[in-house]
């Protein structure tokens, strides 16, 4: 990948690591689905002003039905799932699961789509694995919590498989559209249905300006910027690559979890980020694995 794609990869991990912080810090007040709700709707608003182009608007009247499929798979669902798991699961272990859905994809595309997985690949898909496990253990622990932490995590894990669906739904069916027609297309599509929702589960209790601040910095910064960037990063590298900034959730969900929540870090969760991050450079070839045999003639020659 070229720098500025590994560029964007960083950032949109730091983008949506926060989301989990902002998630964390408003469902209680709004509630799961009253915060996703008000997510999709500020997002859709902000991106209005792109709608501003003949060129969008035709897309969209055109590919409306896979755009609103896009938007139920990587906005609407996923949105109610982790704000449902925000309520019970501190920010740092949410972003943890994230790291779930690059094996998701790679897996997928490889059994279904044909698509090729290299040693290099494969092997950093089995080291971010690895990582992820080592996160869970050390932030968690494997016999922790009860039966709303089980619920939680296991919203997590249905919101990464509707991550892997839109992300392979959205290459194979909006191949060629604007990237910036899906991402607007696709928030605008969640916020039309999530909107009776929230309207109906609305919180009895006027939530509060910190509440408020977190919806609109995941409405602002972490939907509506966030997914244009990934759009964009898509249609240049393809999905199971952009998929790997899931691997960079973590560990930034867990920093912005330390640095504004005081939740704790553990060595385990430090060395776990860290054979994440070595599993990113590989998934994304910004390190290749040398061949054996390469290898081997290398020494001789020398």
């Amino acid at each position: 990948m070229k720098k500025s794609d590994i560029a964007a990869l960083l950032l949109l991990g730091a983008i949506w690591g926060a989301s989990f912080l902002f998630m964390r810090m408003g469902a209680d007040q709004f509630g799961g689905m009253a915060l996703a709700g008000m997510r999709a709707i500020g997002a859709a608003v902000c991106s209005l002003p792109l709608l501003l182009s003949r060129r969008r608007l035709a897309e969209m009247r055109t590919h409306w039905r896979p755009i609103a499929i896009v938007g139920l798979a990587n906005s609407a669902l996923p949105f109610v799932l982790f704000s449902y798991a925000a309520q019970s699961l501190p920010a740092g272990v949410s972003a943890i699961s994230d790291a779930i859905a690059p094996l998701l994809v790679a897996a997928s595309g490889w059994m279904w789509l044909g698509e090729r997985l290299d040693a290099t690949r494969a092997s950093g898909l089995l080291i971010g694995l690895t990582g992820v496990v080592w996160l869970v253990a050390g932030t968690v622990g494997f016999g922790h919590g009860g039966e709303a932490t089980g619920w939680a995590m296991a919203a997590c894990v249905g919101a990464n498989v509707c991550y892997t669906f839109g992300a392979h739904y959205s290459q194979r069916r909006l191949r060629g559209v604007a990237p910036l027609s899906v991402a607007t297309g696709s928030q605008v599509a969640a916020a039309v249905l999530l909107l009776p929702f929230t309207v109906w589960l609305w919180p009895a209790k006027m939530p509060g300006v910190q509440a408020w601040l977190a919806m609109f910095g995941l409405a602002a910064a972490c939907t509506s910027i966030a997914y244009v960037l990934f759009y964009r990063l898509m249609s240049r590298i393809g999905a199971t690559k952009s998929m790997a900034v899931l691997y960079l959730i973590p560990v930034f969900g867990v920093l912005w979890g330390l640095v504004f929540l005081h939740e704790p870090v553990t060595p385990a969760m430090a060395g776990g980020c860290t054979i994440i991050l070595l599993g990113v450079a590989l998934t994304t070839g910004l390190v290749r694995l040398r061949p054996f045999a390469t290898k081997v003639a290398a020494m001789e020659e020398a």
